[in-house]
């Protein structure tokens, strides 16, 4: 699949610019919707609105994959309480799985705590079995969402497993799965399913930190792959910050409160909303406390005996490349650490490469198949 090369300026707004410039790098939107959108766009509301009609006129036109993308695009800013928030999952679940029907995606159910973690196997699409890449994305994502690299995997040789841990789409949704950071627990649980012993773990946005996480406890992961890493959220704060955010979570009442202040601001009212919808919780400060839980002691770098790359964006906003460097370093013991910083000059210097996403995927399969064979 040949994805779209460009970073554009959708949006005059970073984070709504981010957003629409994220559904067209994707590769299963239009441009001329994506521009249309944008210049529709003035607020939260309008973005669902304007995805949602989108979502409508590209069904009736028999646009199944665009109709798919553009569900979820709107799904993605509707609040957690709003009453279309499930049926536009559904809608977006159905509609994919419809679209790309011809593609035999394999849905399974992993059993896990109780309950299931929804996953999708992909078969190599040629005779050549080149290993197996299990895979997830970040924060509040869907695996359907990252198809096209998934898909790109496959179309390449390799067996492609990508499942969504608690507190991501249908874990959360049908299974009822609130969010942990112990990501070795969900990702055991998807290995013993499948039986598999030497896989490559690769975790996409937020998933960078828990698929080192999951290596550092879980050797079955043999290569892993944090596009980008996180590390540790205080990193990016200096001595005196991180401080004072210690002494502040030991007034909780006072922290809670403070943060409510500040969710007048619509972008960190959505985020705060969506932590507290992934770990079904119901305070602001407990989407802080999930915060902090990402920090740099949970992960455990020294326990990475693996080979890792590292990727990141010079200008990504969300996970700055202070972090990649920060978690390159204390890979002490890896067996071997690479890192790719990408650059505006290659449209990927945005977050998740979006832009030049076809890039990132080929950077990662040159480097993955410098370890074949792989035992499966």
């Amino acid at each position: 699949m040949k994805l779209p090369i460009g970073y554009f300026r959708f949006h005059k707004d970073a984070f709504m610019n981010y957003q629409l410039n994220r559904w067209y790098s994707l590769g299963f939107t239009r441009k001329e919707d994506i521009e249309a959108a944008g210049a529709s766009i003035k607020s939260f509301d309008d973005y669902v609105a304007v995805f949602t009609r989108l979502g409508d006129t590209a069904v009736a036109e028999n646009r199944l994959k665009n109709g798919a993308f553009y569900y979820r695009a709107a799904e993605f800013l509707v609040e957690p309480a709003a009453e279309s928030k499930l049926p536009l999952y559904n809608k977006f679940h159905e509609l994919f799985y419809r679209a790309f029907a011809e593609d035999q995606i394999e849905q399974h159910k992993v059993a896990y705590a109780g309950s299931y973690l929804p996953a999708m196997r992909l078969l190599p699409r040629n005779a050549e079995n080149k290993g197996t890449i299990v895979a997830f994305g970040g924060f509040d994502s869907f695996i359907e969402e990252f198809y096209c690299m998934w898909m790109t995997f496959a179309e390449a040789g390799y067996e492609v497993i990508a499942f969504e841990g608690p507190g991501q789409g249908a874990a959360l949704r049908t299974y009822g799965l609130p969010f942990g950071h112990d990501w070795e627990k969900p990702t055991g649980a998807v290995l013993d399913h499948f039986h598999l012993s030497d896989v490559t773990g690769m975790g996409v946005s937020m998933g960078g930190y828990w698929c080192l996480r999951a290596a550092a406890f879980d050797k079955r992961i043999q290569r892993v792959i944090a596009m980008p890493p996180v590390y540790d959220w205080m990193e990016l704060a200096g001595g005196i910050s991180t401080g004072l955010v210690n002494q502040l979570m030991k007034w909780r009442k006072l922290m809670n409160w403070m943060v409510k202040m500040k969710m007048t601001n619509a972008k960190l009212r959505h985020t705060i909303n969506q932590a507290l919808f992934i770990t079904q919780k119901d305070q602001p400060i407990e989407a802080v406390d999930w915060m902090l839980g990402m920090n740099k002691e949970h992960l455990h770098s020294e326990l990475v005996d693996q080979d890792v790359l590292l990727l990141g964006g010079e200008h990504d906003a969300f996970q700055p490349i202070k972090l990649v460097y920060k978690q390159e370093k204390a890979l002490t013991n890896a067996r071997s650490v690479a890192t790719r910083i990408f650059t505006q000059a290659e449209h990927a210097d945005q977050h998740c490469q979006m832009g030049n996403l076809g890039l990132a995927l080929s950077v990662m399969m040159a480097w993955v198949g410098e370890f074949e064979p792989v035992s499966v």
